[in-house]
């Protein structure tokens, strides 16, 4: 979990002490007292800033979507595209399972809801930050493609189905419905047969899914 830097400015830190305080203690602890307490301010600080909670749990969302984006961001490029597109997906899980109270508010599954978004943006995902930390999918499975790994299609609905399945894995891990070892009894063996599914060699998809855990591990 991140600290809060005393050098940013007042409005970035309340945003950053909310994400701290919502993975250590919950949603619920949300509040404007709360956040003003955790770095020495006045509860005015979330009112002048932001105007309200809305805006402020808003921030929070973008946030949280920009960290996400540049935690994906991160896998290295290789000659291997489909390693790489595998490394993000277990980057993705590694974000999600360290940060599961951000995932939750990323994916609207917190009391804190997406009726705090603006006027028009159904999802966080909608918002600036969203769309760019998907391109982050959507162009490892446009290398892929283009290697002609995979059969040639679209590659939203392919990222989406990628999506799909990684997200109800992280879901079943974090609700324990799913143990650590699951990596390996569940999502290892689901991450093969959905690239042979969409086109790829079983012997091609475990050489790179094994080129891909080796390069999150070191």
């Amino acid at each position: 979990m991140r600290s809060v830097d005393a050098a940013l400015s007042t409005q970035d830190r309340l945003v950053a002490a909310a994400l701290v305080v919502l993975e250590r203690d919950g949603p619920a602890a949300i509040q404007a007292r709360t956040l003003a307490g955790e770095i020495g301010t006045s509860t005015m600080a979330v009112y002048t800033h932001f105007g309200g909670m809305p805006k402020l749990i808003e921030a929070m969302m973008r946030e949280g979507l920009a960290r996400f984006a540049e935690h994906t961001r991160g896998v290295s490029p290789t000659d291997d595209p489909m390693a790489d597109l595998l490394a993000g997906g277990l980057a993705y899980g590694e974000f999600a399972l360290q940060n599961p109270q951000m995932y939750r508010l990323l994916f609207g599954l917190t009391d804190l809801g997406v009726d705090k978004l603006p006027e028009g943006v159904a999802t966080p995902w909608d918002l600036a930050e969203g769309v760019d930390a998907l391109s982050v999918l959507v162009s490892a499975v446009e290398r892929v493609i283009e290697t002609g790994r995979i059969r040639p299609q679209e590659a939203t609905p392919v990222a989406t189905q990628i999506l799909s399945a990684t997200h109800g894995f992280v879901l079943l891990a974090m609700t324990g419905f799913i143990d650590p070892p699951g990596l390996q009894d569940v999502m290892v063996p689901m991450a093969i047969n959905l690239m042979v599914g969409l086109g790829d060699t079983r012997r091609r998809a475990e050489r790179s899914l094994a080129a891909a855990i080796k390069a999150r591990a070191s």
